[in-house]
């Protein structure tokens, strides 16, 4: 397993399924974590789909840099480091690459990049349970997994697998984020569950887990993230930049959590004696 030694926390935001606002979710925890004054990077994890660049608002056409003939250099966006294959290829591309192709650009990508003296590297990844998934367990020292779900029942049951998948390969669950758990009328202020409620909490119960972050269905959210000016970036003030910090703070103290317990765990030693 490859140490990626200026990286102090590996933090996978994953879904299920898509649709339920994982890469939302990741851009601004990683921003979020950038504004409590974390060094961050962000990896686009989605070979097929990646959507960080647009995302992040890094311009059309802009390439890494490469040091030394191999290492590149990420791009920094809002002061977080990125990478993406959507920077390395044109927008337009189709990604039809079959699995061990995809496996090997993501760990060119996740190794093959000059990263900082890093905090937390927020990696984004693609929807489901696959190659990828799997790659990166095997790859690096992953301090955890954050699971974005919505409190519908689909997308719970796709949940629950990604919990299952994560668990089986040694990664741990840092809690679970209930995104479009809420919309307010921006009219009236009536409040009113579209997709449910409490759905994240019963998967969070069902698996000795927190819920660590609770996002409103805004559609200030979609319009920032679509303009390439993440809401946490441009809209610090409002309340959902602060439930965003909220949530980074939170992924903090579990990766923490999660790092002294490791170094607590005892180590057996055989001689001969």
């Amino acid at each position: 397993m490859k140490k990626l030694t200026q990286i102090k926390h590996i933090v996978c935001v994953a879904s299920g399924k898509g649709g339920v606002g994982k890469s939302t979710t990741a851009v601004n925890l990683a921003v979020a974590l950038r504004q409590l004054g974390c060094a961050a990077g962000l990896l686009d994890a989605d070979i097929y789909g990646p959507s960080v660049p647009l995302m992040m608002g890094i311009a059309p056409g802009t390439r890494p840099q490469v040091r030394e003939q191999r290492l590149m250099l990420p791009i920094e966006a809002h002061g977080v480091e990125c990478i993406s294959m959507g920077v390395l290829v044109d927008a337009k591309t189709a990604m039809a690459w079959r699995a061990p192709m995809v496996i090997s650009a993501f760990n060119q990508i996740l190794t093959d990049t000059a990263w900082s003296e890093l905090d937390f590297l927020i990696v984004d990844m693609p929807p489901g349970t696959g190659d990828i998934q799997l790659s990166l367990a095997q790859s690096v020292d992953v301090a955890g997994a954050v699971i974005v779900t919505t409190p519908q029942d689909v997308a719970l049951a796709d949940a629950r697998k990604g919990i299952e998948m994560f668990q089986k390969v040694g990664v741990p669950i840092l809690g679970i984020v209930e995104n479009m758990a809420m919309h307010v009328c921006s009219k009236c202020g009536h409040s009113q569950a579209i997709f449910g409620s409490e759905g994240g909490s019963r998967l969070a119960a069902e698996y000795n887990v927190e819920v660590i972050g609770r996002l409103a269905l805004d559609i200030k959210i979609r319009e920032k993230t679509d303009s390439g000016d993440p809401v946490v970036a441009s809209d610090p003030s409002s309340a959902v930049a602060r439930a965003y910090k909220e949530l980074a703070k939170n992924v903090g103290s579990a990766a923490e959590h999660v790092a002294a317990h490791r170094a607590e765990a005892p180590k057996i030693s055989i001689s001969d004696d």
